[in-house]
């Protein structure tokens, strides 16, 4: 039965997206398995968790969109998420949850918590920092840089980041003190620190591997370092960064990130 109620919840919320031309056609089929498979392993709340941060994310990069077009016009994929997309920010999340279903312990779930804390996270960053007035700086170098690159952080996108994260661990939170629920004792601060904090790594770690491992080109036509291969509808030249190392595997390490942390500090404060 928790797969029929995953696979109908799922086709449902994915299928509204597609039409609302939020997920592809790829997106769409990668977004169905993944909800189908979380809510049948780890039930609501870890399907709960990933839901809140889908729809969250999506209202958000509809928000105030044509305003964000400039910024957005180097990344390397944007409108409507594919598969790698929907894998990138949720593929570490069901193989924890995977994980905590072959072997149950409290730690697969506080790193699952730090995971969707810290793709929530830079999500929001990303999205909201776009409308930031003033140009974000570089992480790395501390220097001011265009809209839209790589690595560049902004006030408004570090308080985005911040209240991503506490989104998500007063969601999980909700979820958790249904009756019934093992964890419905834990302090509601404690749960929702631990998420903003793993959020805020996360995101943090997402934007210094964008200033430095991931790979950038320039475009010859109109001198901007960007994302994409391809630009202005000709090639771009590579300036920087690792080979392999596009916005999906930096979306994934800094979602590791931010699991890793959230588990680590579970353990410091005895919670696991």
């Amino acid at each position: 039965m928790e797969w029929w109620i995953g696979l109908a919840c799922s086709v449902g919320i994915a299928g509204a997206a597609y039409v609302k031309r939020s997920l592809s056609g790829s997106g769409f089929l990668a977004a169905v398995m993944l909800g189908t498979v979380m809510y049948a392993l780890g039930s609501a709340v870890w399907f709960g968790s990933l839901i809140a941060f889908f729809v969250s994310s999506t209202l958000w990069s509809k928000w105030k969109k044509h305003a964000k077009e400039e910024a957005e016009s180097g990344y390397e994929k944007t409108g409507r998420r594919d598969a790698g997309q929907v894998f990138a920010n949720g593929g570490l999340g069901l193989l924890l949850c995977v994980g905590n279903w072959a072997f149950p312990h409290p730690l697969w779930w506080y790193a699952f918590l730090g995971v969707m804390a810290a793709v929530t996270a830079d999500t929001w960053a990303t999205e909201i920092g776009g409308l930031s007035r003033t140009p974000p700086r570089s992480i790395k170098t501390g220097k001011r840089v265009p809209p839209g690159t790589s690595g560049g952080v902004s006030s408004i996108g570090m308080a985005a980041s911040l209240a991503g994260g506490l989104f998500i661990g007063a969601i999980a939170w909700m979820l958790l003190a249904v009756p019934g629920q093992a964890a419905a004792t834990l302090r509601p601060a404690a749960w929702i620190g631990i998420a903003g904090l793993a959020g805020i790594i996360g995101s943090l770690a997402d934007s210094w591997l964008g200033a430095t491992w991931q790979q950038m080109y320039r475009c010859d036509t109109c001198g901007r370092e960007i994302e994409q291969a391809r630009h202005c509808g000709r090639s771009a030249v590579r300036v920087r960064g690792r080979s392999g190392w596009n916005n999906d595997a930096v979306n994934v390490a800094g979602s590791l990130a931010g699991g890793a942390s959230a588990a680590l500090l579970a353990l410091a404060f005895g919670l696991a």
